[in-house]
């Protein structure tokens, strides 16, 4: 399968990541989710116009992020774009079913005119895995099993598979079937050598989850990934990198702006899994030159993103750019200055 179009590292890609973050309406509270999906249609709409690459939406089952059918939603921004390609970030396929995602994301590859593409993993969220009868004991062995099946299904032929996670299939095809001949698919990972093995092994691109410490540190990783590829037979294939961040005409004004939203959305995971509060301090640092944030100026996270493409070798750049309470009309203008003014900036930068 070609992955030319998804980005090189002499040509990458940029793009948006969103998780359907429910903002903060003028009276403090959560607007519904019905308002915050049609939000996230109205800025996947903008990136298209401002000449951004990819739009990504990610699956989530949970009160502060609206978005649980990506799929859906994407299929209404595709109604109103041409250009942009259009991907999750990320599908959970271990609380999935391999045949019906790719029934779903060919269906959006057809309605977009061939834009469309999936990205999957096993989810750092695990709301899903009660909600639809599958239990966490067999975490790893659903992802595993469904990604080997997954990948029969790319072929989009009749497929024999048995496994011991969902029933056997026996000369079966998923349809549609796309007009390329095969639905492109990533890994996501959030930095297991083991996961990027065997993304190497399937001859899967990668995108890589960088949310905290430094993107440096992702560069045994990403060496791994192509030392397996080549020990594998593939040639070499897309790397991306996912990092939250956002942009305002000044640093001050995008740190004001961030981190508010940043710290509390971090407090209300991390209750939940046990981390402590972050600090003002620990924000600055994770912010700073060579932390996971990329947040400021469009000068500064134009040049933090040039200096992570050539650190890690990315073929894209993937803005998380959407958090907590954030409010739509400031993720709009960090649309727009990421579009109009960071990426040909990043572009320049590269080039020297």
């Amino acid at each position: 399968m070609g992955y030319e179009n998804l980005g090189t590292r002499h040509e990458p890609t940029f793009g948006l990541d969103t998780f359907g973050d429910v903002e903060n309406g003028p009276d403090g509270q959560p607007v519904s989710q019905a308002e915050a999906i049609r939000q996230v249609v109205a800025e996947g709409v903008l990136a298209d116009q401002v000449g951004l690459d990819y739009f990504g939406v990610g699956e989530h089952h949970r009160a502060e992020m609206a978005v649980s059918s990506p799929d859906v939603v994407l299929a209404a921004v595709a109604g109103q774009t041409g250009r942009i390609r259009l991907g999750t970030a990320v599908t959970v396929l271990s609380s999935d079913d391999p045949v019906r995602v790719y029934e779903r994301f060919a269906t959006l590859d057809a309605v977009s005119r061939g834009r469309a593409e999936v990205t999957l993993g096993r989810g750092s969220f695990t709301e899903s895995f009660p909600l639809f009868g599958y239990s966490l004991d067999d975490y790893e062995a659903l992802f595993a099993e469904k990604l080997d099946l997954f990948t029969h299904l790319q072929e989009e032929k009749p497929v024999d598979w048995s496994g011991t996670v969902r029933p056997a299939l026996e000369g079966a095809q998923a349809f549609p079937v796309t007009e390329s001949g095969s639905l492109p698919a990533w890994v996501g990972v959030g930095g297991t050598p083991q996961s990027v093995v065997r993304a190497a092994a399937y001859g899967l691109p990668l995108v890589m989850a960088v949310i905290g410490g430094s993107p440096e540190r992702f560069t045994p990783l990403a060496d791994l990934y192509r030392r397996a590829l080549k020990e594998a037979g593939h040639q070499e294939l897309p790397i991306s990198m996912h990092s939250p961040g956002h942009i305002a005409e000044t640093d001050e004004l995008a740190m004001a702006q961030h981190f508010p939203h940043h710290q509390a959305a971090f407090a209300k995971i991390g209750a939940e899994r046990g981390w402590g509060p972050m600090s003002r301090a620990d924000y600055d640092a994770m912010a700073g030159p060579r932390g996971a944030l990329f947040v400021g100026s469009p000068e500064t996270v134009a040049q933090k993103i040039a200096w992570a493409v050539r650190t890690l070798g990315l073929s894209r750049f993937q803005l998380k750019y959407s958090v907590g309470g954030l409010p739509h009309e400031q993720r709009a203008n960090s649309i727009r200055l990421y579009g109009e003014q960071v990426v040909p900036r990043v572009k320049d930068l590269l080039k020297d």
